[in-house]
């Protein structure tokens, strides 16, 4: 079938910048039967869209950097699930020591809610946690400016409380432009609903949701090295 040599203004060829990466649309018109390599218009009635996108949808470890939120010894006994929030935040931080992903850690009140877990906070090399009042990690002084002296552009979140300052940091994370990871099984709150529902409102703001292993495997990327020996006893 021969395609129209032209498209019309609901079918304009074109290409446009998103998320970093360009994006060209395939779009088969109802009307004409022809497929077109045409860019997406905000409103288009009797039309079939196909998009591909070229960047790279997976985690990548040159761009990574875990961000532990505020998993503090004083807050942790009211957690659900704590125990699980801190074996999975401890191998996603010895994960990062492995893979050389860089670790930044936020304490939310201190004097108040105490110190970072023991366990984690030994396994973090020259551990030094950035002490914050406002909910999410991006009010903490340096913060922001710490990942991007490190050329992090790919968060991994892990922490407390889901709904309330792991939320609020994957929010602000996003809109300055982040891609965000949120280890949905090294997170959590008080209470099962509210763990839930920090984890749908993060999703539907646009974060990734991932397990511990999901993040550990992808930053691996393939087995057969002394690397993967270690996550995988990490793991087991």
């Amino acid at each position: 079938m021969q395609c129209h040599e032209h498209c019309d203004d609901e079918t304009a060829l074109h290409s446009g910048l998103f998320s970093g990466g360009w994006r060209w649309s395939l779009q088969a018109s109802l009307n004409s039967g022809c497929l077109t390599a045409c860019g997406i218009p905000s409103k288009v009635s009797g039309v079939t869209v196909f998009t591909m996108q070229t960047t790279s949808l997976r985690l990548t470890r040159a761009k990574a950097g875990l961000v532990v939120v505020d998993v503090q010894e004083r807050l942790l006994p009211a957690i659900f699930e704590q125990q699980r929030v801190v074996q999975n935040s401890l191998r996603l931080v010895q994960g990062a020591a492995i893979l050389q992903v860089p670790v930044f850690v936020t304490e939310q009140y201190p004097k108040g809610l105490g110190p970072t877990a023991t366990e984690i906070a030994a396994a973090i090399p020259g551990f030094a946690p950035m002490e914050k009042l406002a909910f999410s990690a991006c009010g903490a002084e340096g913060f922001v400016p710490a990942l991007k002296s490190r050329q992090v552009s790919e968060a991994i979140l892990c922490g407390i409380e889901a709904h309330v300052c792991v939320t609020q940091t994957c929010l602000d994370l996003l809109e300055k432009g982040f891609r965000v990871f949120v280890a949905a099984d090294a997170v959590s709150s008080r209470t099962p609903e509210n763990h839930r529902l920090g984890v749908e409102r993060m999703r539907a703001a646009g974060a990734i949701i991932v397990s511990t292993e999901m993040v550990l495997f992808e930053l691996l990327e393939r087995a057969g090295t002394e690397e993967f020996k270690q996550i995988l006893n990490l793991v087991k």
